[in-house]
């Protein structure tokens, strides 16, 4: 497995943060069906909301010096932390980074847990199953919501779960 390490980004970690964005929804688009702007970029409104939002934190996954991935939790303030983004590069996947960032964040936020992710994509079904259980046991629950202002998707899964200081990883 490689070392990886998770850390908060800041403002000058913004433009790889950018760079991870555009790979994660290029991945995203084949589950999704979305396509690039016109000048090959996606939506990037939740990362850089993520980098202005008290209730948000931006986080990347390293590898030594080098950015294996990243993570945005929203809910900071409320009762409920939601993963609103998760990746890891090609690179990094399959051989436990996934999961050790995964773990790490959510030991960094203990209490309630939400995970949303979408059926098509197969990987993410897996991995975030596997995930809930080896942070907490039987003790999550799996449902299916509809997406806001959009009855044309397909539900999103979410997956919950609550942590004590300590419980996570």
């Amino acid at each position: 497995m490689p070392d990886i390490s998770l850390r908060l980004a800041g403002p000058a970690d913004k433009p790889v943060a950018e760079r991870l964005w555009l790979m994660f929804r290029h991945d995203m688009s084949e589950v999704e069906g979305e396509l690039p702007a016109p000048d090959g970029s996606f939506r990037d409104t939740r990362l850089h909301r993520a980098f202005s939002d008290p209730d948000r934190a931006p986080y990347l996954l390293m590898s030594g010096d080098r950015p294996a991935g990243f993570a945005v939790v929203r809910g900071l303030t409320g009762p409920t932390r939601v993963m609103n983004s998760f990746f890891v590069v090609r690179g990094a996947r399959r051989a436990g980074a996934g999961t050790q960032a995964a773990q790490d964040l959510v030991a960094r936020h203990p209490g309630a847990w939400e995970i949303a992710f979408q059926d098509a994509n197969r990987g993410a079904v897996r991995f975030w199953r596997r995930v809930a259980t080896e942070i907490a046991g039987d003790a999550w629950t799996e449902e299916r919501r509809p997406v806001p202002n959009h009855p044309d998707l397909a539900p999103d899964v979410w997956i919950s779960f609550s942590t004590t200081a300590g419980t996570a990883g």
